[in-house]
């Protein structure tokens, strides 16, 4: 019952921060957007900071959730760290769609969650390292751990790269998709020519 109700106001607070902006955020808001009394949702959170930070929680949770599901399906490696890459760059598109706010979401009141998003981009880093050395080793590529730790960071500052500008949103995963593709075949290309 009360995993429901925590839930109902991390919804709540969700609604309101997107459509009013965090700054203008209650929690009166959030209890009244809610269905409950305002000392109700203090049963369950702490203050406005806290509800940030377990709604920012969850939302990173769900997309390395999705990461690992991804990094674990058919394809070729290309195609798995797209859709690794993609489950970052689809929070930011999100956002963007759905709030006017989203620039003070991501920008000030992310500072209140900034070491739950520095956790998330360590564990992509480490879930695509990770998806790399294995490609690799089944391909039988010499790839050293510190390049695929490389490869891993590269493919994550495309993909901050591609966050600057959501205007399309279709674009810039389609620009993912085709940075992904380069930066493999140049890691392929490279570790043939080493090869020889």
């Amino acid at each position: 019952m009360s995993e429901d109700r925590l839930g109902r106001i991390l919804d709540a607070a969700y609604a309101c921060f997107t459509r009013h902006g965090v700054r203008k955020t209650t929690m009166d808001d959030i209890a009244a957007a809610a269905g409950m009394s305002r000392p109700a949702v203090y049963q369950y959170v702490r203050n406005k900071d806290d509800v940030f930070r377990r709604l920012a929680a969850g939302i990173f949770a769900g997309a390395l959730d999705r990461a690992r599901d991804a990094a674990v399906s058919d394809g070729t490696l290309a195609q798995r760290l797209d859709r690794i890459l993609a489950q970052r760059l689809s929070l930011r598109q999100r956002l963007f769609q759905e709030s006017p706010h989203a620039a003070e979401l991501i920008g000030e009141s992310a500072q209140v969650s900034a070491d739950l998003e520095g956790a998330f981009l360590a564990d992509l880093a480490e879930l695509l390292t990770v998806t790399i050395t294995d490609a690799a080793s089944q391909a039988d590529l010499a790839l050293r751990d510190a390049d695929a730790r490389e490869i891993a960071e590269l493919a994550l500052a495309l993909t901050r790269g591609l966050e600057t500008d959501l205007a399309d949103p279709d674009r810039a995963r389609e620009r993912l998709r085709s940075g992904v593709a380069l930066l493999i075949a140049g890691v392929a290309a490279t570790a043939q020519s080493g090869s020889r």
